[in-house]
């Protein structure tokens, strides 16, 4: 539907993508509206299309899919928007004498006669003048708005438009789509390049193919990669836009003469990087060495007694190799602690806990991912944060962190140490700015196994700093009495030294039976034991309830025993729709209350609610790999309830339900985001 009014108070503004909630008053009511409102402030008059929801913690409110700004269509309005502050010059005092002064000529005279307002006082010729360009101006920008629809871009995206190109925006689009690739990452080049020949680019243009090897670069980052090999890139381009050889080398050339490429020769060939992500990879290794290289302030003397110490009050005998990374932490900024499940690297997080707070340092915690900073709490005892937490990235573009990442310089950490887990998961970006946000003499500890997978976004941190061997690191490689018994534990060793499974006649009397290896040789074999064991059989092997102690985990989303098809056969045996309860089809998926799901995205301006201890708490944000259970779906109000695992209550519109699927079975890389 659509209405039609002004805004009478902005309630939240998310300043980096414009994402707003606001009091609006039509000539019928005064509501809330929420949605993408970039440019807009108090006082504009807006005209609106959406649909009114129900919101369960903050009632009934207005969802903005577009919006028109409109001229205000009484002088009480046009004052207000005079007086919003978003017109250089003008305040109420001012906004007040001219309109009491002009009336409804006031526009005209902003528009065509800007030396007129020269007659009130209080305003000189040339404040007149820089008035009438900033009214213009304002009237202006909103444009761009409309003009992105053309290209299938969101409101959300109308403000770093703007940002880039200013008042000129829509003419350097229309010479140059490609532009666009630039904005961010999620942008359709098919799309852009269809507009683009349209408006008659020929095939083999400049623009055209050097927006085509950005592209083909950006598309590597999604796979994790932060460079390709050159002869990789140019067949993916030729293949892209059916361009000569000729035309992307020269294209290349152009790019490493702007500096908006590095290409870097290595023994096996050329590799062709963006230049932020080069820049970033320079940068991890620039604040590497200076942490390395400063003071080592925090350093602890007669670490022998207070190893005794933490021996006897923990009643734990600590190995050779724990002591030794336990000394090497000791006396260096910057220490990896690796190894494989069941090597002690817990154990070393708390002794290191204990020892430097003991001594009155102030220890922080981290992990990439909320479940693994809620594991990290649980198994030390102290409070972990997740990293995006801790470096509030949530208040930052976190696209633009894949861009000139030397404008963005955090706020230090307030602390002697800082341990930081599961460092396997974090990506390139993350690992730089949290480097930012480190202040010389700092301790960094960097905990994780080389062996799990790489994360999802680019880079492979961990890994590559170990084999620089340019940080100190200790690896530990012995299984210590209580996680040997686990055969999970052992089989993951036996696996990375390329042995096979535990075999019968090595199993001892007091191993966990915790690991099964089940052989079959045809994927609706395969298919069957997987519904088999999640319907019945491991909860009578140990009271493993699916629910509550069951995930199941495919290396691909794709085929019969690729998660999406897992997903589909586990919830009609799981969750099947037996008294026609309601439902929501989304994205070829159906939602149904006791689905278990996940977010895939990060989604920082989602509002829920949570009660804990007889308090309610209200927040903002769920992200990636956050799993939960649909409680409700509410066909009235068109929302779906989750309850996530933290016990977070979030409210999603039907609209926003491709930000979830179902976590029956998931991805194994997925499953590390957890």
């Amino acid at each position: 539907m659509e209405i039609t009014g002004e805004v009478r108070d902005i309630i939240y503004k998310n300043e980096i993508n414009s994402y707003t909630i606001a009091e609006f008053e039509t000539e019928e009511e005064a509501t809330t509206i929420v949605g993408y409102l970039p440019f807009i402030n108090s006082g504009d008059t807006l005209k609106l299309i959406g649909k009114f929801v129900e919101h369960k913690e903050y009632g009934r409110q207005f969802k903005i899919d577009t919006f028109e700004k409109m001229i205000p269509q009484t002088l009480g309005a046009l004052e207000r928007y005079l007086a919003n502050g978003n017109i250089k010059g003008i305040g109420e005092t001012i906004a007040k004498r001219i309109i009491k002064k002009f009336g409804e000529e006031t526009i005209h005279v902003f528009k065509y006669e800007p030396t007129r307002l020269a007659e009130v006082r209080g305003i000189s010729e040339t404040k007149a003048k820089e008035m009438s360009e900033s009214f213009i101006e304002n009237w202006e920008v909103w444009q761009i708005v409309g003009f992105l629809e053309r290209f299938g871009i969101g409101a959300e995206y109308a403000k770093k438009v703007f940002d880039l190109f200013g008042t000129k925006a829509i003419e350097e689009i229309e010479s140059n789509p490609y532009i666009l690739i630039d904005l961010t990452r999620g942008v359709d080049f098919k799309q852009i390049d269809k507009m683009a020949l349209d408006l008659g680019m020929s095939y083999d243009n400049e623009k055209r193919v050097i927006s085509g090897i950005k592209y083909g670069l950006i598309r590597s980052t999604y796979n994790g990669h932060s460079c390709v090999l050159k002869d990789n890139l140019i067949e993916f381009v030729i293949s892209l836009l059916d361009v000569s050889t000729e035309n992307v080398e020269d294209g290349l050339i152009n790019l490493k003469v702007k500096n908006e490429i590095v290409i870097e020769s290595r023994e096996n060939g050329e590799y062709v990087y963006l230049y932020a992500f080069y820049n970033a990879e320079e940068e991890i290794a620039f604040r590497i060495k200076r942490l390395q290289k400063a003071k080592n302030v925090k350093r602890i003397t007669r670490l022998k007694e207070q190893l005794k110490k933490v021996e006897v009050t923990s009643s734990i005998e600590l190995s050779d190799k724990q002591k030794e990374a336990l000394e090497l932490v000791n006396e260096n900024n910057v220490t990896i602690i690796t190894g494989g499940p069941g090597t002690g690297k817990t154990t070393i997080i708390k002794n290191i806990i204990d020892i430097y707070e003991d001594k009155g340092k102030k220890v922080i915690l981290a992990a990439p991912t909320g479940r693994a900073a809620k594991r990290m709490t649980e198994t030390t005892g102290k409070e972990a944060s997740t990293l995006h937490r801790l470096l509030e990235i949530g208040k930052i573009d976190e696209d633009s962190l894949y861009k000139n990442t030397r404008d963005y310089e955090g706020a230090p950490i307030d602390a002697d140490l800082i341990i930081v887990d599961e460092v396997s998961m974090m990506d390139m970006f993350l690992m730089n700015y949290l480097l930012k946000c480190i202040y010389q003499g700092t301790k960094l500890i960097l905990v994780g196994d080389e062996d799990q997978l790489a994360s999802v976004g680019p880079g492979s941190v961990l890994k590559d700093l170990i084999h620089s061997e340019k940080v100190a690191t200790i690896h530990l490689d012995k299984i210590f009495r209580q996680a040997a018994r686990s055969k999970i534990i052992l089989n993951a060793h036996r696996v990375n030294n390329g042995e096979s499974f535990i075999q019968k006649d090595e199993i001892e009397e007091d191993m966990e039976d915790d690991f099964f290896f089940i052989k079959e040789n045809s994927q609706e074999k395969m298919l069957a034991q997987v519904v088999s064991l999640c319907t019945g059989r491991l909860e009578k092997y140990g009271n493993y309830d699916f629910f509550q102690n069951i995930q199941v985990l495919s290396p691909t989303k794709k085929g019969m025993l690729g998660t999406k098809e897992l997903n589909k056969v586990l919830q009609e045996q799981l969750n099947p729709n037996i008294n026609n309860s309601p439902e929501k089809a989304s994205m070829g998926a159906v939602f149904r209350a006791g689905d278990r799901v996940m977010q895939i995205n990060n989604n920082y301006d989602i509002h829920w609610a949570k009660e804990s201890y007889g308090t309610k708490e209200i927040g903002s944000g769920v992200f990636n790999g956050e799993i939960g259970t649909v409680v409700e779906v509410n066909e009235r109000e068109k929302q779906v309830e989750i309850r996530f695992d933290d016990d977070k209550q979030v409210w999603y519109e039907f609209s926003d339900l491709d930000q979830i699927e179902h976590s029956y079975a998931i991805t194994i890389h997925k499953a590390q985001r957890k």
